[in-house]
This record gives C-alpha cells, structure tokens and sequence, in this order.
C-alpha cells in the first residue's frame, strides 16, 4: 500500500468544519478585491456540457461562448476549459485551437463509474487520443464504500497511467460517500494515487459541491502538499450558481492553501451555470444596471 493507513488518518470534526465554514462565509469583501475575485472565478471555470442530447453543434456553441466571454468592455478573461463527452472532444478540440482553452473529458463510465477497468481504460485512451487535455474519471463508491481502498488506489492508479500527459481530476462524488471522514479517505487515496486534482462531483447527484466537504478537502490537500511537496488542484462541482458563492470559496481558498493556489492550475469550479451570474455582476459593477439572464447565452 502507497498510502496512508486509513485506519489512523485524521477523524474530522464536523461542527468544527461548519463552524470554520460559517466564518469564511461572513467574511466582508471590498468592491475593488470584489472585482478581481470575480475575474479570477471566471477564468477557473470549467464550462460544461454532459448530457445525453447533447450535439456537436451545442459543442460548438459552447466553444465559442468559452472565447468571447471578453468581447465586452470588461476586459474579461477566458474560461479555463471545455468539458464534454468522449466522443464530443475532436469536436471541441477544432473549436478551441489557438485559444488556449483546455479541453477537458469525462471518462471511465461516468458518472456511476459501474463499468470494468477495461472499459474505464478505453475510455479515458478515447478521450486522450481525441485531444482531451484533462480527464474527470469517478471513484468506485461501491467498493469504497465496501472497505475496498486497494481496489479504489489500484483503479486510479491505471487510469492515471493511461492518461499519458493529460491530467488527471479524480471526482469522489462526494454526497454518496455519507460521511466527511470517507471525504478525507477518499482525498487521500486519490492523491497518493497519482491524481493531478481531486473533485467532489459528477453534478448528477444532490447534494453535490458544499463549502464543507471542498473545506476537508482542501485540509487533505494541505497536508498532502506538507507530506510530499506536491501541489494538487481541486475542483468543486456542482450546485455553484452564484458569483456570491464563489466568492466565498475563494476566500476559503485563500485562507486555507495561501496565494500559490489562486489560479486556474490548482482552482476549478464545475458550474457552467456560474459564469453567467459572474457576468451579470461584472456588468452590474461597471454600468450600475443588472442585465437580465437572458442576456447572456445559456449554452
């Protein structure tokens, strides 16, 4: 075994981490540092299409909203990537060259993860010689849930290895694992295993992102990064809707893994749906008028 014995991995105060939660959630933001915050949110967004009706053309559509984001008078930065199926990323790839937008793909049967490591390999090797420059794989919860780490470890490990040059984000969908102590378990198998971020959720299932289980998360990573010298990402996903929220979890960022971490390379949300909110607030910030939803392309 290459990680920890989970039997004596560090048991988590759940009224504490509310508690600190809470804190990070009350804290008073100035509108200059506002401002820079909601930028810097923007250009950590993954926009993210995963639906079975979805179409190369809703891809496309997609890709050019990920570019034109700064086509406005608020000198906005672009996305950091586009996230699709397997089979859509060629697509995405020819729709982002020279942009220098990521495309990222879930894999290994996602989003329940009930498939043969055969076919969780092949998909992530699909997905990397697509053109996929990042893959979101799940977790096994059933046999992590049945006690079996090994197995979860061993599974990361191949699809990491399969992945070649692409990164890896490890998704523990996290509001099947019931407890905040299997969050931390789960953090650290992942993270021993090889994966280049850890992430909460497939955004299929509720409660998917909280601020309380990226906080043990982000304590995991923190202590992994004292451990071993390893800086890994992390990627809420999932139930992020508003540029207040984002806010939030940046401070919880900040304050939790310092200055090093503020940038798209070791931050993501996965909520498509933010960076319309973010925009509206922007526009608000600089005309002093709200724009309705509808301005703004839902797609």
């Amino acid at each position: 075994m290459n990680f920890p014995d989970l039997e004596k991995t560090l048991k988590i105060d759940k009224v504490g981490v509310h508690e600190r939660v809470n804190r990070f959630c009350k804290r008073s933001i100035k509108t200059s540092a506002k401002t820079h915050g909601l930028h810097l949110a923007l250009s950590m967004i993954d926009l993210t299409t995963l639906e079975g009706k979805d179409t190369p053309k809703k891809v496309v559509q997609l890709c050019y909203k990920a570019q034109h984001l700064h086509d406005s008078m608020l000198d906005l930065p672009t996305v950091a990537a586009v996230c699709v199926y397997p089979t859509l990323v060629g697509v995405a790839k020819k729709e982002l060259i020279g942009s220098g937008i990521n495309v990222a793909s879930v894999a290994t049967a996602f989003p329940s993860g009930q498939s043969t490591l055969e076919v969780k390999l092949n998909d992530t090797k699909f997905a990397v010689d697509q053109g996929a420059d990042e893959v979101d794989m799940v977790i096994s919860r059933g046999n992590f849930l049945a006690g079996e780490y090994n197995f979860v470890f061993d599974e990361i490990a191949a699809i990491k290895e399969a992945c070649g040059k692409a990164h890896l984000k490890v998704i523990l969908e996290t509001g099947e694992l019931d407890t905040l102590d299997n969050v931390r378990k789960a953090s650290d198998i992942a993270m021993y295993a090889g994966a280049d971020f850890i992430k909460t959720s497939t955004g299929k299932i509720s409660p998917a992102a909280t601020m309380s289980v990226t906080y043990v998360m982000l304590v995991a990573i923190k202590d992994y990064c004292k451990k071993t010298g390893i800086k890994i990402g992390m990627k809420p996903a999932g139930g992020i809707l508003t540029a207040k929220q984002s806010l939030q979890y940046l401070v919880m960022l900040k304050e939790t893994l310092g200055d090093s971490w503020m940038n798209k390379d070791l931050f993501r949300f996965g909520a498509s749906r933010l960076a319309n909110d973010i925009l509206m607030q922007l526009e608000k910030q600089e005309s002093g008028i709200y724009q309705s939803l509808d301005y703004f392309s839902k797609d």
